[in-house]
């Protein structure tokens, strides 16, 4: 019995932004969705401990435009120690007052827009995982999710307020091919290295875009 299976979506959007982790206080995305935020899209319909997605393939569809964008922002964030008290049934406010003076802050951005992905993925089910169950039931239970538009939680682009508009890709007949457009698009975040879970380290790889399709290869990914 296999342990693995392939999933495609088509993840679309009005706007994008998956910040660079060199822009310290601007936010600038990179050219493309980058494989943590697709395997979050992914997770958005089915995620368990049983599980793991893998990121393979990104094709580009559409042409990466850009737009300049000012946002308000707050400065600070909830304290950990406020919300630890609040689930221990403390009386705390959580909420931060976004009106006042010192607080709010205005900053650009350089984000996408009008993006349209088509995000290749591995489906592999854990063999040391606790659950019984077949990996036939997380198979048909992410094909069902998937084709009914049911996640956990809604899939955004880089933003929350930048929602993906998904759907399930099953017979590749007819779909677009992807940009004819080839690029070297530099260093792109991968993933977080949990190996040490007191110290995850970023784990970066060269994606080149060539005719439109980014092999997603950590092979001699950079730290």
């Amino acid at each position: 019995m296999h342990t693995s299976q392939d999933y495609c979506l088509d993840i679309r959007g009005d706007f994008a932004c998956f910040t660079r982790p060199e822009m310290k206080v601007e936010r600038v995305s990179y050219d493309v969705i980058t494989p943590s935020a697709a395997r979050a899209v992914f997770e958005s319909y089915l995620w368990k401990p049983a599980i793991r997605w893998q990121i393979r393939r990104i094709e580009v569809l559409s042409p990466i435009r850009w737009i300049n964008l000012r946002r308000n922002e707050v400065k600070s964030k909830v304290s950990v120690a406020s919300v630890a008290q609040a689930m221990n049934g403390g009386s705390v406010a959580l909420g931060i007052v976004a009106d006042a003076d010192d607080e709010r802050v205005q900053r650009a951005g350089l984000f996408l827009r009008d993006v349209a992905w088509r995000v290749h993925a591995t489906l592999h089910v854990r063999p040391d995982r606790q659950e019984p169950e077949s990996p036939q039931k997380y198979f048909a239970m992410f094909e069902r999710r998937a084709r009914a538009g049911q996640c956990v939680n809604q899939p955004y682009l880089g933003c929350r307020e930048f929602d993906a508009r998904v759907r399930l890709i099953e017979d590749g007949a007819g779909e677009p091919p992807p940009l004819a457009q080839t690029r070297d698009l530099g260093w792109m975040l991968h993933d977080l290295d949990f190996s040490n879970p007191n110290d995850p380290q970023p784990v970066f790889f060269r994606a080149q875009m060539n005719g439109g399709v980014i092999e997603v290869d950590v092979r001699g990914a950079a730290r």
